[in-house]
């Protein structure tokens, strides 16, 4: 190896260890947090929890970028948070603010001058507060409510001055609280997905069996039916026949239980569907979730399944490709 090439070899070293050494120092912050996280955040929770209107957050510069994140991640998980810019808030933005709020005011120093200003208004209209920062004994934690101590003991800058490891703790306790709020109120994958509707992820929790199933034309047996009335229903409706004896699911045929049939014998049409079929078969209900029926499929090797009511009739017959593409898988 030349000299030239040592040279670059040894500086992309040395840049990959300063990456490490970030990675490593936010990763040991937040296990201090972790370690260190006590009754001050169930307060915290308690108090969000109990919220009746909505969720103020607020702070200045990175602290500001991280309460805008923080307010959307509360408000797609069904509390409804908003950012509100501590020096806006004083010229006349406080007007979005009301008593039933609860206000998160981060502030690594909890002295911002900027931040503290909107402390005295929020007091004033009796707003409850829960303090983000690194300074326990700061103006900010004296005038709040509830403190959440970011522990942080050195920024990863190796000047100890951009807010790195700072904002990184704040992001993740953040999400702690959303999460566990989220929880407290038994916020479910129906309710993310009524907020989420134009994604991926809102197809997938929106779509139940009921919205793609087949309803017309159902491949339907009598139990007195041969195997001969059994080929036309599996050549003409996808691979699936279902016996049914006042409404409700007996059994099933399909396409790979003729073709054991015909490895057995030669005269197959005679023969009885209820000697063929498949007793008690897996069926699906119309207001399942898609993406919970098309685990049940995959994970059976199953293509198709006949759907019922809430009473146990046959109503319809869902095809797996049909869910695939339809996005609940």
């Amino acid at each position: 190896m030349s000299e030239r090439a040592e040279t670059t070899a040894a500086r992309r070293a040395e840049i990959v260890l300063r990456g490490q050494r970030v990675l490593a120092l936010e990763a040991e912050a937040l296990r201090a947090s972790e370690r260190d996280l006590g009754e001050a955040f169930a307060t915290a929770v308690e108090l969000l929890t109990a919220c009746r209107g909505r969720v103020i957050i607020a702070g200045v510069g990175k602290s500001g970028n991280v309460a805008r994140k923080m307010a959307a991640t509360f408000t797609s998980t069904g509390t409804p948070a908003l950012f509100l810019h501590p020096v806006e808030s004083v010229h006349g933005d406080l007007g979005i603010v009301g008593a039933d709020d609860v206000a998160i005011l981060i502030s690594k120093s909890g002295e911002s001058e900027e931040l503290l200003g909107l402390i005295e208004a929020l007091a004033r209209l009796g707003v409850r507060m829960i303090a983000m920062t690194a300074g326990p004994e700061s103006r900010l934690a004296r005038h709040a409510d509830v403190t959440l101590d970011l522990l942080v003991k050195e920024e990863a800058c190796p000047h100890d001055l951009a807010p790195t490891t700072s904002t990184t703790v704040t992001m993740a306790l953040g999400d702690a609280l959303a999460v566990a709020v989220l929880l407290e109120k038994g916020f479910r994958p129906e309710d993310f997905a009524r907020l989420h509707p134009g994604g991926a992820l809102g197809r997938r929790l929106l779509t139940r069996v009921g919205d793609v199933m087949e309803r017309d034309r159902l491949p339907v047996l009598a139990p007195t039916a041969t195997m001969r009335d059994a080929v036309v229903q599996l050549a003409e409706r996808r691979g699936l026949a279902i016996v049914v004896e006042q409404g409700r699911v007996s059994g099933v045929v399909t396409a790979g239980d003729l073709t054991r049939l015909l490895e057995r014998q030669d005269d197959v049409l005679s023969v009885p569907v209820t000697s063929v079929m498949t007793v008690a078969p897996r069926v699906a209900h119309e207001h399942e979730l898609g993406s919970a029926v098309v685990h049940r499929m995959e994970t059976h090797g199953i293509m198709a399944m006949p759907v019922l009511d809430a009473q146990e009739q046959l109503v319809g017959v869902v095809h797996l490709h049909d869910l695939m593409r339809a996005g609940a898988a």
